[in-house]
């Protein structure tokens, strides 16, 4: 009898052990998927805020597309205008596809020489962006900027959409009716077509060429007019 009851007893003990084990690993394993869950969740949310992250960036970039002279003179002031991301020299408006510099320079391809400026309007504006443009410039001589003369050099906005052109014409208009300039504007405003860039050797051609004599007496007043007018709105 005694043996019986030992031997049930041993059975008791090990069986109690197996359901303790048994209980265990299923915590174990439920501890390890909910772990699992979680990271997938948290996974989840750092996607969908990256996500939310990149459209909303993207959503405050813009572009336009300026002509205000040689393209060398442009470039070199919105390179300093804070919130302005990228500055690239090109061409717009012509009729010929992937034009030369030589071939525009001719002024018979219709393109004018201008700069594409990126921008996050959160830190700038279009209105901005259009007062150094007409303050850079002059946007009363047609076809011309100091000696630079032909179509090539037309003073030209070419707007993306009816945001910028009513902004562009209400400045313009504006500019007009309080007389800032002896002779009326003639900037012209067109729809946003194509854009071209230029040769390597145009872009970041200031920065690159400060002592040539052209960077130094037709770029450089244009610079420092802009930084003392715009002298709080300066990149870091």
């Amino acid at each position: 009898m005694k043996v019986v009851k030992t031997y049930k007893t041993t059975a008791l003990l090990i069986l109690l052990q197996l359901i303790t084990v048994f209980a265990f690993l299923l915590s174990a394993c439920g501890e390890t998927t909910i772990k699992k869950k979680q990271m997938e969740n948290k996974n989840k949310l750092s996607t969908i805020d990256s996500g939310s992250n990149q459209i909303t960036n993207s959503l405050s970039i813009d572009t336009i597309t300026l002509g205000g002279g040689c393209f060398w003179c442009v470039e070199a002031v919105y390179e300093m205008l804070d919130g302005v991301i990228k500055v690239e020299s090109g061409y717009s408006g012509g009729t010929v596809k992937n034009p030369s510099y030589r071939e525009v320079c001719t002024g018979t391809t219709g393109h004018a020489e201008v700069v594409q400026i990126s921008f996050d309007s959160s830190k700038t504006s279009i209105d901005e962006i259009l007062k150094v443009f007409f303050t850079v410039h002059d946007p009363t001589s047609l076809n011309k900027q100091n000696a630079d003369v032909g179509p090539q050099y037309r003073s030209v906005i070419f707007y993306r959409n009816d945001h910028q052109q009513k902004i562009a014409k209400d400045i313009i208009d504006d500019l007009n009716n309080d007389h800032v300039y002896a002779r009326p504007i003639v900037t012209q405003l067109d729809p946003f077509t194509n854009f071209y860039k230029a040769e390597d050797y145009h872009q970041d051609y200031y920065n690159q060429n400060k002592e040539a004599p052209y960077c130094r007496m037709v770029i450089q007043p244009k610079i420092e007019k802009f930084e003392k007018l715009f002298k709080d709105r300066l990149k870091k």
